[in-house]
């Protein structure tokens, strides 16, 4: 199985959280990184996003399904984002998009560290479940 942890893209500052829509410069990120992850993803993939608006943006920048997943909501704990991803025993290809500091947090204890890791927005880390995990890409906007 493969994971990987997207955070969204460059979001409007304000309330309601929930409905913060992405900038433009956000939606230009999430092209872009959307744009590398489709050179690479097998043909069979899952993607799942937060309800927030800006992180179903981010997902929906790969043209494809997206299924919006409350308990990937802002704060999610770590065990509830690989719960929602059914890792390490699911099959195939999951992406997450979600929220800093939930996926930076997730991709520190994949890795077997116990303090967060930061995520830039748009950013994502890739790993396969093997033994031990195993990292298959780390990712900013910026350097695309």
């Amino acid at each position: 199985m493969d994971l990987i942890l997207w955070r969204h893209a460059d979001a409007e500052d304000g309330v309601p959280d929930l409905e913060r829509k992405l900038t433009k410069k956000g939606r230009k990120q999430a092209a872009r990184v959307a744009e590398w992850l489709l050179e690479r993803l097998p043909d069979d993939f899952v993607v799942l996003a937060s309800p927030a608006a800006r992180a179903r943006e981010t997902a929906q920048a790969l043209g494809v399904k997206i299924k919006a997943v409350d308990q990937l909501a802002p704060g999610a704990a770590v065990k509830k984002i690989l719960q929602a991803a059914d890792w390490p025993d699911g099959e195939g290809t999951v992406i997450v998009v979600g929220h800093q500091p939930d996926l930076g947090t997730s991709a520190a204890h994949l890795c077997g560290v116990t303090a967060g890791w930061s995520i830039k927005k748009g950013g994502l880390w890739w790993f396969e479940h093997a033994h031990p995990v195993e990292v298959r890409a780390v990712i900013s906007p910026d350097l695309l």
